[in-house]
């Protein structure tokens, strides 16, 4: 074999070179001690992922963690078609037609209304007449925060939504008849011909003194409805459109 440092041929199983005097166990201990050098990791390069470039309120309203497949996709888009037709004709329709309180989406409204009486009773009469409107109101935001937070369904989230802000059409019409009290109660009773506190906005904008300014409230409870519902259309048609590109990517 050659010395590694003189390059004298030498004898296989000699320990030491006798040309320059070098023990070769030593030399290749000092050298290989000399010649490994630690490995130092850059500190001035982060390494970022996909997660780390989303902010957290995107990612809670538009990152899905559903199913993503092509009939999932479909069953989607028939329903937010179904939205967009259906949330048209409410938002179209005047006040004073009622349209949202003839469709059968009232009907499910109503149970939550009542019971929102019934939940807010012990905080007083005022806020107990105000409890009918805050049950159905409440309703839609609980199921959302559920969608949003344990499900992780945004598009879902999003119809909550439009319920939520069909709610608000829904509560107009009853907001506007404060003074007439033509609409029909539960019961079969009218707001002009029950005791004083069945109507619940004839109690509310009274003891608010507001009763004069009923039509109006009731108008800008209608705009604040369907800015609502525009705003969940909004949301589930770009939730759509990213589970498409997805599906057509692949």
């Amino acid at each position: 074999m050659d010395c590694p440092k003189c390059n004298n041929v030498v004898v296989d199983n000699n320990i030491q070179c006798s040309h320059c005097g070098i023990f070769f166990a030593k030399y290749a201990q000092y050298h290989s001690t000399q010649t490994e050098q630690p490995t130092v990791l850059p500190t001035n390069i982060k390494i970022y992922q996909e997660a780390d470039e989303i902010h957290p309120l995107a990612a809670l309203l538009f990152e899905d963690a559903q199913q993503n497949s092509s009939v999932h996709f479909i069953g989607r888009e028939i329903l937010f078609i179904g939205l967009a037709v259906w949330g048209w004709q409410l938002m179209s329709s005047s006040i004073a037609s009622n349209t949202v309180g003839n469709s059968f989406l009232h009907l499910i409204n109503l149970p939550f209304h009542e019971a929102g009486h019934i939940f807010f009773r012990p905080f007083g009469a005022f806020i107990t007449s105000l409890g009918g409107t805050l049950g159905q109101l409440l309703m839609p935001l609980i199921c959302m925060r559920t969608l949003l937070f344990k499900t992780r369904d945004p598009f879902g989230a999003s119809v909550t939504l439009w319920w939520f802000g069909e709610n608000f059409l829904d509560i107009a019409p009853y907001m506007d008849d404060a003074r007439a009290g033509e609409l029909p109660l539960l019961g079969g009773n009218f707001g002009h011909s029950s005791p004083y506190g069945f109507h619940d906005w004839e109690y509310l904008l009274t003891g608010s003194h507001l009763i004069q300014y009923d039509h109006v409230l009731a108008r800008i409870v209608f705009v604040i409805g369907v800015i609502i519902m525009l705003l969940s259309l909004l949301w589930a048609g770009f939730l759509l459109f990213k589970q498409y590109k997805v599906l057509t990517t692949f």
